[in-house]
């Protein structure tokens, strides 16, 4: 397969950018084009930021796993799809061709229509890095179910609020997964969950460890068994609308409540296609590792959506970087002869602290391309990157986005655009951002639109602000499932006619954009965005604690470690028990990922006299910084500040 919409040059680049913004119909109805379609579109973009309502190639009708699946098998039927690689490097590694992934999937359909769900039903997924996981995202898709992935390591609870949220009916499970020496029983998480909600109808479980499971007679089926029943080979796809919901993907806001994003079928396909060939400069036969769980946005759109539409080969990998040794990324980079590699800083760091030994004896001839994920990553780690995995030979492509534009919106193409450690560069053609201040005023010299994407500025001037997109981009999200005003609220309603990312920038003279971090309050903590406010609420669940605030603070490793400040009732005596237990309750409520890297007990926190906890305090403090605190006196209690800057973990 060929891509049309590829670009080769930095010039084209330029020239198909220019064209995107002033033409944008043309540009993406261009790009579509090259996709399978049931019926072609009426309108490419109808569309306003004030509802929001943002609708792409309105009219038209299709089924995303046909550009995944079906029309690959003309010329890629017998070419590997999926290459799962197991946690443990003795066991055996599974290779599903396209062929073999189309028949799984239509198989699958057949399983999930038998059990009772139907076009439009929410299914909630909850399963380890294995191939099944992948079909069986494929398979809702195909049937037009939504699916709802929840990351393995999310506890019960959470698992359960968001079956609540999405009113799912199904859930997808596994007896268990393996993460490195860590054996997770999922069905256990699933059981607990279950008592919380009465939405679920059928559990479907697959076996993939052997491990003993309860299984509720009516409710519970094992996958093998019910795909002994099924005789075809084929299913058809069921045709959905461009705007169809294709999946609900939750992530933390600054609010308790994760949202679930909404993505829709067409946008969706096409730009995470586009993004994919044009970022990772993907060329047919390329073997491509993409290291994310699909329990995130990564997963979904470079895992599995992105490669497959492209007809690549992607990587599954069950395991994590550091099992049963520090080179496994490597050897699993010499086994395939990957050619691109795609990973968060958080891996790239803690790598980083086994040295160079683990690479003693690793190829990595067969990399070609380096990305990173999730985070900006610091200097030190990108030259580490460079030097020790790419040998100065493979560009790195830093990528930003976000679940909720559903594929990468800034980053350098592979050896197309130029990278710079730290920076996320250029915006990819179609993107349109501007740096605003706070009042919501443009800052000079930020508009990628109107002066230019290459902008050399005279004066060398680096400008900074807080990070806008002008224009909707085909992936956008649609909504936030069930409350559409809170997806007005969170990403329209701060900046009239402004999509707000949360995120602030800086751009420098030549128009490349550093991406600073959230200016909300949400933490990056290894890539993954995580709510102040949901951890407060999780320790606020541990007896005798009165309050907590939780700040983020610089990690060497993580990027950003959580900190958190707890008040326990006076009549209480603190004791080491206390710190283990505040751990267990957000282990419990939201799950590991979640668990604060530092608790400091005091006696008070600082407020205003209208009760607002003054966060920016803690957060310098947190961060080490004692001296410049601003003014206290208007706080009810300055000599808590003395209390806790003394107390400082």
């Amino acid at each position: 397969m060929s891509f049309p919409y590829q670009i080769k040059s930095f010039e084209e680049y330029l020239e198909q950018y220019k064209i995107s913004i002033e033409q944008p119909e043309k540009f993406w109805g261009g790009v579509a084009e090259n996709f399978t379609w049931k019926k072609k579109w009426d309108k490419v973009l109808e569309w306003n930021f004030k509802e929001p309502r943002v609708r792409w190639f309105e009219g038209a009708k299709l089924n995303i796993t046909e550009n995944c699946l079906d029309r690959h098998l003309a010329d890629k039927a017998d070419q590997p799809a999926i290459i799962w690689e197991p946690n443990d490097p003795s066991q055996k590694n599974r290779i599903l061709s396209y062929r073999e992934l189309y028949i799984s999937v239509c198989r699958f359909v057949q399983v999930l229509k038998n059990n009772g769900v139907r076009k439009g039903d929410r299914v909630c997924i909850y399963m380890p890095m294995i191939p099944e996981l992948a079909i069986a995202v494929l398979a809702c898709a195909r049937m037009g179910a939504i699916h709802s992935v929840v990351f393995g390591g999310f506890s019960a609870q959470s698992i359960a609020d968001r079956i609540e949220d999405a009113k799912c009916n199904i859930v997808i499970t596994a007896d268990g997964g393996n993460r490195g020496p860590k054996d997770i029983r999922l069905k256990s998480v699933i059981d607990e969950a279950l008592q919380k909600t009465s939405y679920i109808q059928k559990v479907i479980v697959c076996k993939h460890l052997g491990n003993e499971v309860s299984m509720i007679s009516g409710r519970d089926v094992w996958w093998h068994d019910e795909l002994a029943k099924i005789t075809q080979d084929e299913m058809p796809a069921e045709t959905m609308d461009a705007e169809d919901m294709l999946f609900i993907l939750y992530t933390s806001g600054s609010t308790g409540k994760p949202k679930g994003v909404v993505h829709s079928c067409a946008g969706y396909m096409i730009y995470t296609t586009y993004s994919f060939v044009n970022v990772f400069q993907y060329k047919p036969g390329d073997i491509y590792f993409c290291t994310a769980d699909v329990g995130w946005i990564t997963g979904h759109s470079y895992t599995i959506y992105g490669p497959l539409c492209a007809g690549a080969t992607t990587i599954m990998f069950e395991g994590i970087p550091s099992f049963p040794d520090a080179g496994r990324f490597w050897d699993i980079v010499d086994k395939y002869k990957v050619n691109i590699f795609y990973t968060a800083p958080t891996a790239i760091r803690s790598l980083m602290g086994f040295g160079t030994e683990p690479l003693k004896n690793k190829s990595l001839q067969s990399l070609r391309v380096l990305g990173t994920v999730g985070e900006p990553i610091n200097e030190e780690a990108w030259h580490w990157y460079d030097e020790n995995i790419g040998r100065h030979r493979c560009p790195i492509v830093d990528t930003w986005w976000q679940t909720e534009t559903g594929g990468i919106m800034i980053s350098n193409l592979a050896g197309i655009s130029h990278g710079k450690p730290s920076y996320a560069t250029l915006p990819l053609p179609g993107i349109i951002p501007l740096l605003v201040d706070e009042k919501g005023h443009p800052v000079p010299g930020s508009d990628a639109g109107k002066d230019g994407v290459f902008r050399r500025d005279a004066k060398g001037d680096t400008v900074s602000g807080n990070l806008c997109i002008r224009f909707p981009w085909p992936s956008i999200i649609r909504t936030t499932y069930g409350d559409h005003e809170r997806c007005r609220l969170n990403y329209f309603a701060t900046y009239p006619d402004l999509y707000f990312t949360g995120d602030g920038a800086l751009r420098d003279a030549e128009g490349n954009y550093r991406i600073t971090g959230r200016v909300d309050d949400v933490l990056n903590v290894s890539g993954h965005r995580i709510g102040t406010a949901e951890v407060e609420n999780a320790i606020n669940m541990y007896p005798d604690v009165v309050e907590s605030a939780v700040v983020g603070f610089p990690h060497d490793i993580k990027g950003q470690g959580i900190y958190a400040f707890v008040t326990l009732n006076r009549q209480h005596h603190v004791s080491g028990d206390d710190k283990t237990g505040v751990s267990k309750m957000v282990n419990q409520v939201i799950g590991a990922i979640a668990k604060p890297d530092k608790i400091q007990f005091v006696s008070g926190l600082p407020k205003t006299r209208s009760g607002k906890i003054m966060r920016r305090i803690l957060r310098k403090i947190a961060e080490g910084e004692m001296e410049n605190l601003g003014d206290i006196s208007t706080l009810v209690d300055p000599t808590v500040v003395e209390e806790i800057k003394a107390g400082r973990l």
